[in-house]
């Protein structure tokens, strides 16, 4: 059953996906990405929030959508990138916000830093992160509205290949723990999959599209990238882990039925996401 629920919310999930990548339509990319970062944030502070961890929960969700509301104007007026300006105020904005918001509670032990910690903590792992999907929607250099939507494309099909291969091998064949201090479900038997399944989806796609994936240069490049966004998704995967333990918390939320929330969602995009950009930007031009 949880399988059925889980393969019913991605074919659900790829509906949506499919529909907006059809369409080419800026502000539809921007409002997905926007609207799965903000569900994220909400979830992750009600995380916090139901474990009695002290954060400021109003601030996280307004520094959050008000950074996503400024990089998405930018990019709807034509910017091919969120100014680095605006991740330097965010972040200046995250912590100096923090902190003056803990003067009006006094001191109880290490409390206060964790505070500051968790709210910057919030803003870095999930907006900030997670909007690296939509500076590869613009950033790179093509045609249409939406120059960078087949390499998006290409980048959510290798992590989620990646993190089904993981979970259908480790369901069927799973016998080796990997970290069960962290995770109990995952296997190394789930980690071979899940390499396999993002090479599978890496090379098909490239083979297939490869003038549409022209960014990604050459198949040593594309099976480069696979392997390493393969191992990301699952250390982004257990990143979450980390965090829902810590906090004692199943999933994120409720919201795709056999997955969890938001940000069961988007955790291994928070990792892959910015290693793909980071790795279009600084490797391939220096090894094309």
């Amino acid at each position: 059953m949880v399988f059925v629920r889980r393969a019913g919310s991605t074919l659900l999930l790829w509906g949506i996906v499919s529909a907006i990548f059809v369409s080419m339509i800026p502000a539809a990319y921007l409002g997905l990405i926007g609207v799965l970062a903000v569900i994220s944030t909400i979830e992750y502070f009600r995380m916090l929030r139901t474990a009695d961890v002290e954060c400021f929960p109003r601030f996280g969700l307004m520094l959050a959508v008000a950074y996503c509301g400024i990089a998405y104007f930018h990019f709807i007026k034509g910017g091919k990138d969120i100014p680095p300006v605006l991740d330097a105020v965010a972040v200046f904005i995250a912590v100096t916000g923090a902190f003056t918001l803990q003067l009006r509670y006094s001191i109880k032990g290490i409390e206060a830093l964790l505070a500051v910690a968790a709210n910057l903590l919030g803003f870095l792992y999930i907006a900030y992160l997670f909007n690296f999907a939509a500076r590869i929607s613009f950033a790179l250099p093509g045609e249409g509205a939406v120059p960078g939507a087949f390499v998006l494309l290409w980048l959510l099909a290798v992590t989620k290949f990646s993190d089904m291969g993981a979970y259908i091998t480790g369901s069927l064949i799973g016998k080796h723990k990997m970290i069960p201090h962290i995770s109990p479900g995952k296997t190394w038997e789930g980690f071979a999959g899940a390499l396999f399944s993002a090479q599978l989806a890496a090379c098909g796609l490239y083979a297939l599209l490869p003038g549409k994936l022209a960014a990604l240069h050459s198949w040593p490049h594309v099976i480069a990238l696979g392997f390493l966004l393969a191992i990301l998704a699952v250390v982004g995967d257990l990143a979450e882990s980390v965090v829902k333990r810590s906090l004692h918390a199943k999933d994120s939320g409720k919201m795709l039925p056999g997955i969890g929330g938001g940000l069961d969602l988007i955790d291994s995009i928070c990792f892959t996401a910015p290693a793909l950009y980071f790795y279009l930007v600084w490797i391939i031009p220096h090894f094309a």
